[in-house]
């Protein structure tokens, strides 16, 4: 296994050719837990890249968008219904 540099965000990467990926398939998972990610080649390019699926983003909070926005002092069904009437 070879360790590879991406291109941009300067992050390692486990390199495996297609034969050391099909050997080491049982332990993908402990593979995958230390690295997070790998590149599968085949005759030196690039075919797959692995990544581990269990690993969820966060679901951001809007907590802070909310407190920045302005609070509207009148109700929004004023609006809606002063223009459902007009048309």
């Amino acid at each position: 296994m070879k360790s590879v540099e991406e291109r941009g965000g300067g992050k390692s990467m486990k390199k495996l050719t297609i034969r050391e990926a099909r050997k080491s398939l049982s332990q993908l998972e402990q593979l995958l837990a230390g690295e997070g990610e790998m590149m599968i080649t085949r005759r030196g390019k690039a075919i797959a890249r692995v990544v581990q699926v269990s690993k969820t983003r966060p679901v951001p909070s809007h907590r802070d968008l909310r407190e920045g926005m302005p609070r509207i002092r009148r109700g929004s069904e004023k609006p809606i219904r002063e223009d459902r009437d007009a048309r």
